[in-house]
């Protein structure tokens, strides 16, 4: 729902003259913004765009499994983070003579002139092997003028703007540049310092989402190097499967008898403190609720928490750092049983996707796409958070893939845990690993001031989780919501962290 951009209920007929008797609604929407103290983006640009802003299309024929170079899609812009996010799915391997180096740097911000327009992130880090899609533009903007743009180019009051002035086509739409001129409000008051809290505010953000990726990369090198750097003296040797091999497994894909796939498994099986399969490791099994409106008789869907509903936690929301990218809520008379704190809860289709859930608040919920795994052990975080964690290096290694059955992403069923083999890793490795991913830590930035809070957030951050990590981001986005709409609307926006 539009928060900023309203459709009249009735037009003038003058206006409509003025649109060459075009009667689309998308025509007359009016943008209602209090603040008229503004500029437009083109004009926080250090320069106009050039054509060398714009990335170059390749073509699907000049993409390959394997490469040095790689094309960026516009599927690497979410709306759910400042980062892009980079995998097999949105940074693809192309033929290297095909290759236009953009000189992508980190603090590059990149935004989506096609398809998800309007989207927009900033690199995290030099990508010098990596080129734009024709869709994404490179922004210069002005550097004293960089986060705080990024802030309200990433807020609905830009994203609003711009789906009001893009008309809507019936496949892909093309912004072409008319993003360039949409409106940035500006404070009418405390200029300097509101323009500083809204970009220090961007900058923390930003500065946990590299943290979360960071720790996310390190659970997932611990774990391979664990496995190793522990192996058994057997040598691996590939054998081609024979009768007895297609009995035992009781399938016929080939990828399970892949030298991939047996040679990744081999190095589970080869471990040196031996293994166990997912059934054998004291966790319970809950099925997702099926939350079908026939079932439910009343369902009430909403992205804002309303008293009395449910919070929602789909495969959809999970990201592979095992955190949740959105809010979902639902409102429903029907008793539906909770998550709990420690909880495994992973996509049982498509996404493969898991988390270890932390909250502990007794009202959220799961779906019929999104099981539960349950320890029956006591004091049994890290190691829960551990096979949580093996499970996603599996996903990210192509292991999963080998097993799931289906297509869309595949299907992993329950029946199957029992080929999900679990390494035995040593207390002092699952406590390294689970650190990593949770590691409580009380945030506490109500006495800083914009001159203290970097130094009082990176010191926090030094030591906190991807749990932590994700949770203050989220609660620093919201400041920084409360902030942007103060300022759209013209009202003074009290600096606080």
């Amino acid at each position: 729902m539009n928060r900023y951009v309203k459709t009249p209920d009735a037009v003038h007929y003058n206006d409509i003259l003025n649109n060459d008797l075009v009667l689309s609604s998308s025509l007359f929407v009016k943008l209602v913004m209090p603040n008229t103290n503004t500029k437009r983006l083109a004009e926080l640009l250090s320069r106009p765009l050039k054509r060398s802003d714009l990335g170059t299309e390749v073509g699907s024929l000049s993409y390959i499994k394997k490469s040095t170079k790689y094309f960026i899609r516009t599927k690497a812009l979410q709306d759910s983070s400042y980062l892009p996010d980079m995998n097999s799915e949105t940074c693809l391997p192309i033929l290297p003579k095909e290759f236009v180096n953009m000189n992508l740097k980190e603090g590059d911000v990149i935004i989506s002139k096609d398809s998800n327009i309007g989207e927009v992130v900033i690199l995290d880090q030099d990508y010098p092997n990596c080129m734009l899609s024709g869709a994404i533009y490179k922004l210069p903007i002005k550097a004293e003028w960089k986060y705080y743009t990024l802030a309200f180019i990433k807020h609905k009051i830009f994203r609003e703007q711009l789906d009001a002035i893009v008309p809507k086509g019936a496949t892909i739409r093309h912004a072409k540049t008319k993003f360039l001129d949409c409106l940035i409000p500006l404070p009418n008051t405390d200029l300097e310092n509101i323009v500083q809290y809204v970009s220090l505010l961007t900058q923390a953000i930003i500065n946990k989402e590299k943290l979360i990726k960071q720790r996310h990369a390190d659970i997932l090198k611990l774990i391979d190097n664990e496995l190793r750097n522990n192996q058994k003296a057997n040598v691996f040797r590939y054998n081609n499967p024979n009768i007895n091999d297609l009995q035992k497994v009781g399938r016929l894909d080939a990828s399970l008898y892949s030298v991939f796939y047996q040679e990744n498994i081999f190095r589970i099986i080869n471990y040196t403190n031996g293994y166990a399969p997912l059934t054998e490791q004291k966790l319970k099994l809950y099925p997702g609720p099926s939350l079908e409106l026939k079932l439910l008789g009343t369902r009430i869907d909403s992205d804002k928490y309303i008293n009395g509903f449910y919070r929602l936690i789909t495969p959809k929301q999970i990201t592979n750092y095992g955190t949740v990218k959105f809010e979902q809520y639902i409102g429903t008379p029907a008793k539906i049983k909770n998550i709990k704190y420690g909880d495994i809860l992973f996509g049982e289709s498509g996404t493969g996707r898991t988390l270890v859930y932390l909250d502990n608040d007794g009202n959220s919920i799961n779906n019929a796409h999104a099981h539960v795994l349950r320890s029956e052990l006591p004091n049994d975080l890290e190691r829960i958070i551990t096979i949580r964690s093996i499970l996603q290096y599996y996903k990210e290694t192509g292991l999963t893939d080998c097993l799931t059955v289906g297509g869309s992403g595949g299907h992993l069923s329950p029946s199957y845990f029992d080929r999900l083999f679990i390494p035995n890793f040593p207390k002092i490795k699952q406590k390294e690993i689970a650190t990593l991913y949770y590691n409580p830590a009380e945030y506490n930035a109500n006495d800083c001031t914009i001159e203290s809070f970097l130094d009082y957030d990176t010191e926090y951050n030094g030591t906190a989780g991807i749990y932590e990590l994700d949770k203050t981001a989220k609660h620093l986005k919201e400041i920084l919501d409360d902030a942007i709409d103060k300022i759209v609307k013209n009202q003074e926006v009290e600096v606080k962290f």
